[in-house]
């Protein structure tokens, strides 16, 4: 009989990605409004 998953282990790992993804999308969009587009001549 094989082991039984550990659903728990499961969903946190899903809810740290998700976390990550966030404060990556939050970060990102930080740092487009803080920083005015300069074109390069």
């Amino acid at each position: 009989m094989g082991r039984k998953p550990n659903y728990s282990y499961e969903k946190r790992q899903k809810e740290i990605a998700r976390k990550a993804k966030k404060d990556e999308k939050k970060r990102k969009k930080q740092d487009g409004e803080d920083k005015p587009i300069e074109d390069e001549d």
